[in-house]
């Protein structure tokens, strides 16, 4: 069933030369900022008896907007009761350290057994929020920081700062390859134009902007902390691809483990048994979205990437021995 929503409210005048999207997002709080843009889209929207169907249209305040709408019974997910790191929460946040191998949420193949799940457990009401309150995702095999909104209002801020670049991502990873310095891969990112389920840099694909730094070289492999400066699906893994240094691990994007020549078994059977890309989300900062408070988090290497680490960095030592 769906339920007809009717509001009818006057532009205040502080949404001087604010868009429509913008300025309904500002009056009409309980929406979700990406359904008000769909109700635009979709001509349910009317500005002084005109239909808009268009985003950026200017307002001056002051004018008279009508929202007649539908709102469609979201599917509601089962709780249940997995385990979260909850580094951080408040009336208005949580901030996960999301494990290896937890899906963040429900999809072809993984129904459930996600982060929205556990989220509905921790927290029932965030069963009234798009997507739980999830802002932003990792994938499946990515560990890290991800900051999750308890209110309507609290996520609507959080999603434009993230559009705006507000939000600071930091991530460890390990490239396969000798990188001499740090750079930025600046290249636009969509869907594989064979392989729907991988992405590829492609002239038709979203902006995108990694930013990275050598924090420590081996023989064959670099550590690396890298910045994102947009959030596409699979950003890092994909630049880091395409410059010719893919992560150790990676099952879409990293091809075959990379041994050191002369490396000794132990190392070997260490990267042919990394299943997962080389990649942690390690530090997360914001501005709080109700308080305005610059907040910021950090969350440790995991222990499987620090054993890797630590092995590509005693092959390193022995054969600098080797050879000088």
């Amino acid at each position: 069933m769906a339920e007809k929503i009717q509001h009818q409210d006057i532009v205040p005048d502080s949404c001087l030369g604010k868009r429509l999207d913008q300025t309904i997002a500002q009056m009409f709080p309980d929406y979700s900022r990406s359904r008000l843009k769909d109700w635009i889209l979709d001509g349910k929207v009317q500005v002084n008896g005109e239909v808009i169907t268009k985003v950026r249209v200017k307002l001056a305040g002051g004018e008279q907007i009508t929202l007649n709408a539908e709102l469609e019974t979201e599917v509601h997910h089962q709780a249940q009761d997995i385990k979260l790191n909850i580094v951080y929460e408040d009336d208005d946040i949580i901030v996960i350290n999301k494990p290896f191998g937890l899906v963040v949420h429900p999809g072809a193949g993984n129904p459930d057994g996600t982060v929205l799940n556990a989220l509905l457990h921790h927290c029932p009401e965030q069963d009234l929020l798009p997507r739980a309150g999830i802002v932003h995702r990792l994938d499946k095999d990515t560990t890290g920081l991800m900051i999750v909104a308890k209110s309507i209002a609290a996520q609507t801020n959080l999603v434009d700062a993230l559009q705006a670049r507000e939000i600071t991502r930091e991530y460890e990873a390990i490239a396969n390859g000798i990188m001499t310095a740090g750079g930025k891969v600046d290249e636009p990112i969509g869907r594989h134009s064979t392989k729907r389920t991988h992405m590829a840099v492609t002239f038709s694909g979203r902006p995108s902007v990694t930013h990275y730094r050598v924090v420590e070289k081996y023989r064959l492999h670099t550590r690396l902390r890298l910045r994102l400066e947009t959030g596409r699906t699979h950003q890092i893994r994909v630049h880091m691809s395409h410059i010719g240094h893919p992560l150790v691990g990676d099952p879409v994007y990293g091809g075959r483990p990379r041994p050191p020549k002369g490396a000794t078994e132990e190392l070997r059977d260490m990267l042919r048994g990394f299943k997962r890309q080389a990649l942690h989300a390690a530090m997360l900062s914001l501005y709080h979205p109700v308080t305005g408070e610059l907040m910021t988090w950090h969350a440790p290497v995991p222990d499987d990437m620090v054993a890797i680490a630590d092995a590509l960095k005693e092959d390193a030592k022995l054969n600098y021995k080797e050879e000088y």
